[in-house]
């Protein structure tokens, strides 16, 4: 069996139990989810409606005035073949007007500022609705920081959290995700033409076939580029993982209470 393929009806059980544990330990029934027409959302939706069925299933479309229609069109998509409660919120507005005092911010921090308003509101539902934020995120994308603190890395739980990108596109298929979602090329679509990969600069492929090798066989560097991986994707890799250790855990702060007297 090659390494990225699990049997992907007990990752379903577990994953469902998984969700209803998280929900029954907080006293909650409903689920609030972020559909941004990608294959992460979507794969998470798909999980939360099998687990806590589509009636607590709400989700929402949170657009800027640059996202793709095609985006927006393969989040309704979802939404309908799940049967979801969803709702659209533009979130231009709230961006540009925040923007008008920094008109020359770059990209990044127009994408990050993006991600954390989608989350504000995100929040803001689930207090409307009484309800969790579900997570989206995968391992890639937590391994390598590319992700948005406080932004796209919030929820309550993580339903694909530990599948790598490669293992949520596997699992997208035994769920029965439509074709259209999980064939595109992935993307955060945080401007017109960005996709994942061309930014990182690899393929996901690539990133899941060495991050594997470092995180789950703890071999070195220099074991993974003798087992065929580019020397510069490699390094590349690495450098990611080590510069964004500090998105994946809780804000450090110094020990005190020793000191009392």
């Amino acid at each position: 069996m090659d390494w990225f393929q699990l049997p992907w009806a007990r990752v379903a059980e577990t994953i469902t139990e998984f969700i209803r544990d998280q929900m029954r330990g907080a006293g909650r029934e409903r689920g609030i989810i972020g559909l941004s027409g990608g294959l992460d959302s979507t794969v998470s939706a798909f999980a939360a409606a099998a687990a806590l069925g589509p009636d607590n299933l709400i989700g929402f479309m949170l657009p800027y005035d640059t996202s793709s229609e095609q985006s927006r069109r393969d989040a309704l998509m979802a939404a309908k073949v799940l049967g979801i409660r969803h709702e659209h919120i533009d979130i231009t507005p709230q961006i540009d007007a925040y923007f008008e005092h920094f008109p020359e911010a770059n990209r990044l921090r127009r994408a990050n500022k993006m991600a954390r308003e989608r989350m504000s509101v995100l929040y803001d539902q689930s207090e409307r609705f009484h309800a969790l934020v579900v997570g989206t995120g995968n391992r890639t994308e937590a391994l390598l920081g590319y992700t948005t603190l406080w932004g796209d890395m919030a929820c309550a739980f993580n339903p694909v959290g530990d599948l790598y990108k490669t293992q949520v596109r596997q699992f997208a298929c035994h769920l029965g995700v439509p074709t259209e979602i999980i064939a595109k090329p992935p993307s955060a679509d945080l401007w017109q033409g960005q996709t994942d990969e061309g930014e990182l600069g690899f393929s996901y492929d690539e990133a899941d076939g060495i991050l594997h090798r470092l995180v789950d066989r703890r071999l070195t560097a220099e074991q993974v580029i003798a087992e065929g991986f580019s020397a510069s994707v490699v390094d590349r890799v690495v450098t990611q993982m080590e510069r964004s250790a500090f998105k994946r855990r809780m804000p450090p702060c110094p020990e005190l209470r020793g000191l009392a007297v």
